[in-house]
């Protein structure tokens, strides 16, 4: 991982040189692998983000505030508890380990102070953070390993701390380069040098290791170590790296691709890969890796909190999709009643023709122009008058069961309809507060049964906010519930209203008071209905406007549910900013 130890080295001094001396005025535990201290320094406030995340586990300065629990976790109390407004007196790593130890000074509940350790191990799906006491002792951690976890190291409140097991490298702060590059030699068995490289020095990540190749030998090293003038180039290479993370001398860069997708870090500028991609140098390390875990670590969240939503609509749209195709073929079968009473009309007018146990009878077809025989099926064991009425009930049936098959499959239809749109909803939602809104949507309706007791709803969301560039308020919905009280209850009568053609969105509304909008202004307007849709990939989107005032609900419609008339439409390219944040 890029996060290695030479990088971490330039964490510590960040938050050493920022953050030492500072007091402890809040700590936080937004989910199960994150934790979050508050420290008010000379300077103001700064946040310090501790992740066990599998993905993207670090420490460092961060900007982001993310949503807490309503009660916090049993770890962040303890924390509180033990900590409090306790002041930070060291940042240590041992070695070039990927391992932060934050030393703070609090007071115990007789008024002592007391030293308490929080150990940041940044090691992939391995990543822990652990709270130790000043005898060395594990007071607890995110993550408690236990003997089914791990036999070689637990990690349990009451053990004594352990570091990992080291591994057979050498600790670039310690070793000469010469001897560095004698154990990259020794690990060399052709091919790309810097595998050897990453196997023989401590706390380097891959894109650092194939920068000390590329630096030494350029894009592709075909020759021997063992030639003097290739192994001082690779001495040279390795001195160079050395310098850096003795005078923790490196800066934050960030590497971006194609598509402004931020793919990799360093604490050196890479040269490896030429003008393949975008290098951007950041204002700090806690900014870097703010900015390169964002997106992802969002993502990941939602992802997390929104899978039981994403199983119960998948689950909603199968059920329905298989009623409506078994109705469906009910329905076409309900097709030849009038065939049943053709039959019933034949057997009632050929009774006395009809001996009583036969299984079937051939008789002229009177409602044929050609008067073409035709054979009808009998049930033994009834008799012919029998007979002839149970085609006259199975025509009545069929008749009655045509009626209410359209109209449960047009139920059907609208309830599937309405999942789509939800489900187009939460494709959309970009924080854990649209998801509250979702779930609680899903509730009223009866997809989700709440259990007594349960908390208060949560409040609800603002609708989106934009200013267009002539100077109009738009406002868009976040979801189903939003879009009925924001097109229904909130816009003005002579608003001007938008909605994608067709297609699931959210309902845009222009606050116009029935002034004539500008052409632009409707542009722009579209464009934000185009991108909060299903068709924000598409290059052009049909989107539909015409005066609230035209906006209907019918009764009994599902929320975001509408009818309009007097529409106009646009075609546009979906955007998700416009007027002056566009620029």
């Amino acid at each position: 991982m890029a996060l290695d130890g030479i990088f971490l080295r330039h964490i510590a001094k960040e938050i050493k040189d920022q953050a030492l001396g500072g007091r402890i005025t809040q700590i936080h535990q937004p989910n199960r692998d994150e934790i979050i201290m508050a420290i008010r320094t000379m300077e103001g406030t700064r946040k310090i983000l501790l992740s066990a995340r599998a993905n993207s586990p670090r420490v460092s300065f961060t900007r982001f505030a993310p949503e807490n629990p309503p009660v916090p976790p049993m770890l962040c109390m303890l924390l509180r508890k033990k900590l409090g407004s306790g002041k930070l007196v060291d940042v240590r790593q041992p070695e070039l380990e990927r391992i932060l130890f934050l030393d703070f000074e609090a007071v115990n509940e007789l008024g002592d102070k007391v030293k308490i350790t929080v150990a940041a191990e940044i090691m992939g799906k391995y990543s822990n953070v652990i709270i130790i006491d000043e005898d060395g002792i594990i007071i607890d951690s995110l993550k408690r390993v236990d003997m089914t976890v791990s036999s070689q190291r637990l990690v349990l409140p009451g053990l004594r701390y352990e570091l990992p097991p080291p591994q057979d490298k050498l600790n670039i702060l310690s070793s000469e380069a010469e001897k560095i590059c004698e154990r990259i030699k020794e690990n060399y068995s052709g091919g790309s040098v810097s595998k050897a490289v990453i196997a023989s020095i401590q706390g380097i990540s891959p894109v650092v290791s194939r920068e000390v190749e590329y630096r030494a030998f350029g894009d592709f090293f075909s020759g021997s170590l063992y030639e003097e003038k290739n192994f001082q180039s690779l001495v040279n290479a390795v001195e160079d790296l050395k310098n850096t993370a003795e005078n923790v001398s490196g800066e934050p860069y960030i590497l971006i691709k194609e598509g402004n997708n931020a793919f990799d870090f360093s604490f050196m500028c890479p040269k490896q890969y030429g003008d393949a991609v975008e290098i951007k140098k950041c204002q700090s390390f806690g900014e870097l890796l703010d900015t390169y875990y964002s997106t992802r670590d969002s993502a990941e969240r939602m992802k997390v909190k929104s899978k039981d939503l994403h199983r119960l609509l998948v689950n909603i749209t199968e059920r329905l999709s298989k009623k409506i195709n078994l109705q469906k073929a009910q329905l076409q079968q309900c097709e030849n009643r009038e065939e049943l009473r053709i039959k019933g009309d034949l057997l009632q007018a050929n009774l006395y023709r009809i001996e009583r146990g036969a299984n079937s009878v051939t008789v002229e077809n009177f409602y044929d122009p050609e008067m073409k025989p035709i054979t009808i099926e009998l049930d033994p064991a009834l008799s012919p008058s029998v007979n002839a009425q149970r085609y006259y009930r199975d025509y009545r049936k069929a008749k009655t069961a045509e009626k209410y098959l359209k109209e449960y499959i047009e139920k059907a239809m609208e309830e599937l309809e309405y999942i789509d749109a939800v489900s187009d909803e939460l494709e959309r939602a970009e924080s854990e507060r649209e998801l509250s809104q979702i779930r609680l949507e899903l509730s009223e309706q009866g997809y989700i049964k709440e259990p007594k007791g349960k908390r208060k709803p949560p409040a609800a969301l603002p609708p989106l906010e934009y200013k267009s560039s002539d100077g109009y308020k738009i406002l868009v919905g976040r979801n189903n519930k939003q879009n009925d009280q924001l097109t229904l209850k909130q816009a003005n009568n002579n608003d001007m209203w938008l909605h994608t053609k067709d297609i699931h969105g959210s309902h845009v509304i222009i606050e116009s008071d029935g002034e004539e909008i500008p052409d632009r202004t409707l542009v722009e307007a579209a464009s934000l209905a185009a991108y909060h849709s299903k068709a924000r990939e598409s290059s052009k989107v049909p989107v539909d406007y015409t005066r609230v005032r035209y906006v209907k609900k019918p009764a009994g419609a599902k929320p975001g549910m509408v009818i309009y008339v007097n529409n106009k439409t646009l075609y546009v390219e979906p955007k998700s900013k416009i007027g002056e944040d566009e620029k």
